[in-house]
């Protein structure tokens, strides 16, 4: 369910075009259930290859009650594109106002029935029965396809009737939404990212529009193409919105009628919108078409070219190098050097050799007194163009900022802690899109997270608002418009991503804010490190309670990318990750500093390192 799809985190075209489908496989839908009172499970539907179709059978004649619910949440698993079959299973009045697009619920397991016996014979005589739905929450997804993680139970009655005309059981109140179990969830949905302009922030390199990703959940094998792109068009999810904005005029929409989008044989997309768009200017529509194309490569990469038309008219079109043109993202910027502090304390750097090169890395100081001069350092963060550095001094005391030239000064630190210990001073810094700088001070005493712009000047006191503990760690994306922040409460570490709002000018002085944190990892008690690993993922170390450390991927929205986890790696203590996933992932572990070439085991690159970054 990865979200980022770029270089090898990508699906393979043939099971990205999940439309193209190669079998059908039915669900009975009339499975046997007792009428006692025990709790029965309703089985989730066996993981099934991505390209089997699966289609769920109508209620039999004269059903029993038990065989109507089964079958109707058996249906709710299905690949029917407007569920049509489950709503075979409801009253007509009932079908005619069920809402399933309203929202998913997912569970650990499929839903468990329970029939809720009649109090008294007055509701066997008036043909009515009941039953409770239960189940332990694990995500939901709302109207906008957009996750988060739940927990707690589930409880839901459905109510059924007993048609006097038909003579058949028929459900009258169904659960809102879906419900289903986690494996059919994994089944049938997709995580993928659409994306947006950031709103109030720009790039220092060109282009300075930036793109950010907006995750979403669609029906992997119910034209998800067509899926996509409705969901880019109505809008980015209530979380990000305040941060974006979109290319396309207010109520932009496909036009009405037209058949499942698909590439033709050139790896073009065509894509008929209504009338709203026929008076765009060409640069908003090559704006509109970088959009969609950032999007529908994410599900599908061998879309090459997307083409708008509007009352059956060419309107524009882009491909890739045209839409890398309108704006930059993360997950394409590759980093030219990956940089650590050497066993002297000095900032040294090597090439980022993409993943898979053999070539041994040859660390080398960096230019500059950040790699040459009499300051010790523990940590470092380079700017996302390479040209600056900032260090935290060894004790974590004192912040350095300067320019990755040679002969370069230092000058006098920009931030002095006056936390007693080196865990109550600095935590690493970190450079976002703008080319500001950005720190925490976890000083018990005066708890703060600052921002320097462009890395000098008097450092400002960004609000958190709904921050509850002490920062540890920090990492911005490379979309300027999100932060991950290691939050310490209670002996627990905690993984959460904020949305940074700016409020000025781009330029001037700006009131800056992370609001809504979320959190990505409720399960881990223990957050190490982390960093960005793609435009929605990041790589986390931790642990669970009473488990073992593990070094996994999330995605910003708290789901669970889909592929295999990191090769483990014993005793972590730091990590870095490019939003480019074609460059190795590298940690700082008991063996000292070591990369993941793909498809390769860890290897060693400085015996005596520590503290890696990418630019960010």
């Amino acid at each position: 369910m990865d979200a980022d799809r770029e270089g090898s985190g990508r699906r393979a075209p043939g099971r990205a075009a999940a439309y193209a489908a190669c079998g059908v496989v039915l669900l009975a839908g009339c499975a046997s259930m007792p009428d006692s009172g025990d709790l029965r499970g309703v089985d989730s539907t066996p993981r099934q290859d991505t390209q089997v179709r699966v289609f769920a059978m109508p209620p039999q004649e004269d059903a029993e009650p038990t065989d109507i619910v089964q079958g109707f949440l058996e249906a709710l698993t299905s690949d029917d594109p407007n569920y049509e079959t489950a709503r075979q299973y409801l009253t007509a009045g009932a079908a005619k106002h069920w809402q399933p697009r309203l929202s998913t619920t997912v569970l650990d397991d499929g839903p468990r029935a329970d029939i809720v016996r009649p109090v008294g014979r007055e509701q066997e005589q008036n043909g009515d029965t009941s039953f409770t739905l239960s189940g332990t929450r694990v995500a939901e997804v709302d109207a906008q396809q957009s996750y988060s993680p739940a927990s707690g139970t589930y409880q839901e009655t459905v109510h059924l009737v007993h048609d006097k005309k038909t003579k058949q059981w028929r459900i009258d109140s169904p659960p809102p939404g879906v419900v289903m179990g986690q494996s059919d969830f994994q089944r049938n949905y997709v995580a993928v990212n659409k994306y947006y302009f950031a709103s109030n922030t720009q790039a220092v390199t060109s282009p300075q529009t930036v793109a950010v990703a907006d995750p979403v959940y669609v029906r992997e094998r119910v034209d998800p193409m067509t899926q996509l792109v409705e969901s880019l068009l109505s809008g980015p999810t209530s979380w990000l919105d305040p941060v974006v904005r979109t290319s396309f005029p207010t109520g932009t929409a496909l036009k009405k009628g037209i058949p499942p989008l698909a590439p033709d044989d050139r790896n073009t997309l065509t894509v008929p919108l209504n009338n709203k768009v026929k008076n765009v200017s060409p640069d908003q529509c090559e704006a509109m078409a970088a959009q969609l194309l950032f999007t529908l490569r994410n599900l599908a990469p061998a879309v090459e070219t997307v083409a708008l038309q509007v009352g059956g008219k060419p309107l524009c079109s882009a491909d890739e190098s045209d839409a890398d043109g309108v704006a930059t993202r993360g997950s394409v910027e590759s980093p030219e050097f990956l940089y650590f502090v050497d066993g002297q304390h000095k900032l040294v750097r090597t090439q980022a050799h993409p993943e898979g090169s053999s070539a041994k890395p040859v660390p080398v100081p960096v230019p500059g007194a950040l790699g040459k001069g009499d300051k010790d350092l523990a940590s470092v963060a380079v700017s996302r163009d390479e040209h600056m550095a900032a260090g935290v001094g060894i004790d974590g005391k004192t912040l350095y900022v300067g320019s990755l030239v040679s002969g370069g000064s230092l000058g006098e630190p920009v931030l002095v802690s006056s936390g007693k210990t080196a865990q109550d001073r600095l935590t690493t810094p970190s450079w976002d899109t703008e080319g500001d700088l950005w720190v925490a001070d976890r000083n018990p005493a005066d708890p703060r997270l600052l921002l320097f712009k462009e890395g000098a000047g008097e450092p400002l006191t960004v609000a958190t608002p709904g921050l509850d503990g002490r920062i540890k760690d920090l990492r911005v994306a490379a979309d300027g418009v999100r932060i991950a922040l290691v939050v310490e409460k209670g002996g627990k570490q905690s993984l959460f991503v904020g949305r940074i709002e700016r409020e000025g000018k781009i330029g001037d002085a700006q009131s800056v804010s992370v609001r809504e944190l979320r959190s990505t990892t409720p399960d881990l008690e223990e957050v190490t490190t982390m960093s960005w690993a793609g435009d929605s993922r990041l790589v986390v170390v931790g642990r669970e309670q009473g488990g073992v450390q593990q070094t996994r991927y999330v995605q910003v929205d708290g789901s669970t990318p889909e592929g295999p986890p990191p090769t483990a790696l014993t005793g972590v203590k730091e990590i870095a990750a490019s939003e480019d996933d074609e460059m190795p992932l590298v940690a700082y572990s008991e063996d000292g500093i070591v990369r993941l070439p793909s498809g390769a085991q860890w290897q060693k690159v400085d015996a005596d390192g520590t503290a890696p970054v990418y630019p960010g």
